[in-house]
């Protein structure tokens, strides 16, 4: 029963945290109008110091810790790809391109081929 008492407090820790971050991100943008009379930069510089701020909150709760370790995981599996090169981009490329121009003929040809049958031969309204 003891676990249950402190995972309630964790959670709603982590929710306070959590509402203390977002606070801070909108107080930041808030600040970006109210200080509408002040250089851009400034104001920027207001907006990034919430979402910095606001991060950084968020960063200490546990769903906090989960995300930006699943930010980490995530940047480490990138660096595993694979990139293909500029030849292998360009025939690809070429391929996808072929394949459009000739879907795009197969269709119209379909197309018209539909419209003849329809209107010329069955219906008669072409006459």
């Amino acid at each position: 029963m003891a676990n249950t008492n402190i995972e309630t407090v964790g959670t709603t820790a982590d929710r306070l945290k959590i509402a203390l971050a977002v606070i801070a991100v909108i107080v930041g943008l808030a600040g970006f109008y109210v200080l509408s009379q002040q250089p851009l930069v400034l104001r920027i510089a207001v907006v990034l110091a919430g979402l910095v701020i606001g991060a950084g909150i968020a960063a200490t709760s546990e769903p906090g810790k989960r995300f930006f370790a699943f930010g980490r995981e995530s940047v480490a599996e990138t660096k595993k790809v694979v990139w293909p090169s500029r030849k292998e981009t360009i025939q690809t490329t070429a391929i996808v391109f072929g394949f459009v121009v000739v879907m795009a003929i197969f269709l119209w040809l379909t197309d018209k081929s539909l419209e003849v049958i329809l209107y010329d031969w069955t219906l008669g309204w072409r006459k």
